[in-house]
């Protein structure tokens, strides 16, 4: 007798169906696994001995086990499969006969005790089980809250072995989970802009790159405040549509980071990696390739503060990333693509170990010093940040000042205003795109039409200052945010003249 048992298995973001076949034959007592099992698979051939023994069924001791993932040239990696090997061992023992071997699907980690524990993926799974006509799925309780937001299938979420197998044999006993998916539980953003005393100008670079989705680099003398305005801008996003919401949740969900009091990623992410990160840190992978910190940021922003402290490879992967949204990660084993569509938000002082003298910008640096200092941000990078700004100290005036600062509250509402406008504007391109930070030439040649004095001052810019093709590109872009900002449609040049404010600096000069 052959028991096959449905499950499946995380490849990245994707999940490949897996058929568990389990089958007794002669020769020496134990278990055989083939199909390509990872480390974890392979030692789950101990748990199983205890977990079902455990769990008052008898465990065939004088008998050779084989059990076969299918399809067997797809690597298997994890310890989700132990629960339908375990059914299939129970089910080759008693001869069970179920619908639910063929409408379920298992997945789920075992315990020696026959308890189920939480598994990463569960949303993943839980969608794949959907859309290729499963009943439903058997998981683990702790699991429970991230799989109830899939609609249209049953979840059984359990506690042990035991349970699962009484569902299988008598399924009136059971009612599918109904709670409802909600958010994890994260904090609110920590900082409001009301908060924040001066900076006008970071700020409202701050509500540009929000409306625009552009990103942004700040560079300015220790305590001036960069970190507290990025912090900050998290609370001016518009808040994520349902699309976004699933997209991060299964990232989240395939590095096992939603948690067991978990449900979905309803708030946008805020990821800020320590310099000494390295480059699979930042780009994700590993022998079998997860989530790095540029996929955690999907939908949210990644803040890199003293930008020229990370590792100059590491910084090189973000260029492909900030062009593309996504990302490929190849190993010998296997190749996975990630999500990675996320705002760059970079923070760093003037100079290493320095402070600014006086209002003017001048810094106690040596030429050396700046090449040592500068030279981990290359160009091609510092060409993906629209927007680019000096951050000045605050004056104490402004420190003691018991005026009210703009709240985020009040910003949020024009970002959300301008972000309608990008929607609304690109709603028949047939390349997804929701913001003007992602238009390519095309689209701003089509969509950044200048009023004439707009284009007479632009014309000039390029003249004076040298602009290159990339940089009139992103002074249009940055221009058609301001001025959708303003909800107006011709780019006017008033627009093109703070865009310009923005662009690339000079660093130098510092």
């Amino acid at each position: 007798m052959i028991s096959r048992i449905n499950s499946a298995v995380l490849n990245g973001l994707d999940v490949v169906a897996t058929e568990v076949e389990v089958g007794f034959s002669r020769g020496i007592p134990g278990i055989v696994i083939v199909g390509l099992p990872d480390n974890a698979v392979k030692e789950s051939r101990e748990r199983l001995k205890l977990a079902v023994g455990q769990s008052h069924f008898d465990y065939p001791q004088a008998t050779k086990i084989v059990i076969n993932l299918s399809p067997a040239d797809v690597r298997k990696e994890g310890s989700a499969l132990d629960l339908p090997m375990a059914v299939g061992i129970i089910k080759n023992r008693y001869h069970l006969e179920s619908p639910a071997f063929s409408d379920l699907l298992f997945y789920g980690e075992l315990n020696l005790n026959g308890d189920l524990n939480p598994v990463k993926g569960v949303l993943n799974i839980s969608l794949f089980a959907r859309k290729n006509g499963f009943r439903g799925i058997v998981i683990p309780f702790a699991n429970r809250a991230e799989a109830a937001f899939v609609g249209g299938i049953d979840v059984f979420a359990l506690n042990n072995l035991t349970e699962v197998i009484d569902l299988i044999e008598n399924p009136t006993r059971y009612v599918p989970f109904q709670g409802e998916a909600r958010a994890c539980a994260e904090p609110d953003c920590e900082n409001n802009f009301s908060e924040i005393k001066g900076q006008y100008l970071a700020k409202r670079v701050m509500e540009i790159a929000a409306a625009g989705f552009h990103n942004a680099l700040m560079i300015g003398p220790p305590g001036s405040g960069k970190s507290m305005i990025s912090k900050a801008l998290p609370s001016i996003l518009p808040d994520m549509s349902d699309d976004e919401i699933l997209e991060t949740s299964l990232t989240y969900s395939a590095a096992g980071l939603l948690g067991e009091k978990g449900g979905l990623i309803r708030q946008r992410p805020f990821r800020s990696p320590h310099h000494t990160i390295s480059d699979v840190g930042i780009s994700g992978g590993g022998k079998y390739p997860l989530p790095g910190e540029i996929s955690l940021a999907h939908n949210g922003v990644l803040f890199l503060d003293e930008i020229p402290y990370f590792k100059k490879s590491a910084l090189e992967v973000l260029r492909q990333p900030l062009e593309d949204g996504k990302i490929t990660v190849s190993r010998s084993l296997t190749s996975s693509t990630f999500p990675a569509r996320f705002m760059l938000i970079a923070a760093m002082n003037p100079c290493q170990d320095s402070l600014g003298v006086g209002d003017g910008g001048y810094y106690a640096i040596s030429t050396a010093q700046k090449r040592q200092y500068y030279g981990k941000l290359s160009k091609p990078l510092l060409d993906r940040i629209d927007l680019q700004i000096e951050v000045k100290k605050v004056k104490l005036e402004e420190i003691i000042s018991t005026a009210a600062a703009e709240s985020s509250a009040a910003i949020k509402e024009r970002v959300v205003s301008a972000r309608q406008l990008q929607l609304q504007r690109f709603r028949n391109l047939k390349k997804k795109i929701f913001a003007n930070g992602q238009m390519k030439n095309a689209e701003i040649k089509k969509f950044c039409a200048l009023d004439e004095e707009g284009g007479r001052l632009l014309q000039l810019a390029v003249d004076r200052f040298d602009l290159s093709a990339r940089g009139y590109f992103k002074v249009l872009k940055v221009a058609r945010t301001i001025a959708d900002l303003e909800g107006a449609e011709p780019i006017a040049a008033r627009h093109v003249q703070e865009a310009l404010q923005y662009r690339s600096l000079d660093l130098s000069r510092f």
